[in-house]
């Protein structure tokens, strides 16, 4: 059985860690997002938020942990493998930013093949900010559309999740997949 690569993705606060969440607590596998992880290193090492002040080098790697996650989801055999965000939000945060990127992180996108993408819209009755994330609602709609671009760039289709509760969101999700 081949496992099949499962991105959930979306702007800040749109939802992705709690379905991911309730993915796990009904016995899925899933490959949580790094980026909090890597904020969290950089303030121990004073540096308060690493993607505004070096946005190269957290891309760097947030694009080495994320491909060490696209590799390491071949070992599950399992049916799915759900990743909170996919090589392809890097390109788009660095596009939102207007910071170039070299050449490696457009080919290890291309080498990264996700088998489906669900996308979540700025919700605004959900948006909250905390320590690590910055932005602000205004910026998680251009971010969005960021992301939407990327994703077509390298010829995605993206599932659009409704705005619904935390469960309804993750049957369709499942639902969907069902279907494929």
């Amino acid at each position: 059985m081949k496992t099949k690569r499962i991105i959930i993705t979306g702007g800040p606060g749109t939802g992705k860690s709690t379905i991911i969440n309730e993915l796990m607590k009904r016995g899925y596998t899933c490959l949580e997002e790094i980026s909090r992880e890597l904020t969290q290193k950089a303030k121990e090492e004073g540096i308060e938020q690493l993607f505004l002040s070096d946005p190269l080098l957290f891309s760097e790697r947030l694009l080495k942990g994320r491909r060490q996650q696209y590799e390491v989801a071949e070992n599950f055999q399992k049916e799915y493998v759900f990743f909170d965000r996919g090589v392809p939000d890097i390109l788009a945060y660095m596009d939102y930013i207007g910071s170039d990127y070299p050449k490696h992180f457009i080919e290890t996108c291309k080498r990264s093949i996700y088998d489906e993408v669900f996308i979540l819209r700025p919700w605004e009755a959900i948006y909250t900010r905390d320590k690590e994330r910055y932005e602000n609602f205004d910026q998680a709609l251009v971010i969005h559309e960021h992301l939407i671009n990327t994703y077509n760039t390298y010829n995605y289709a993206l599932h659009d999740v409704p705005l619904d509760t935390v469960a309804m969101r993750t049957d369709y999700i499942l639902n969907i997949l069902d279907k494929l």
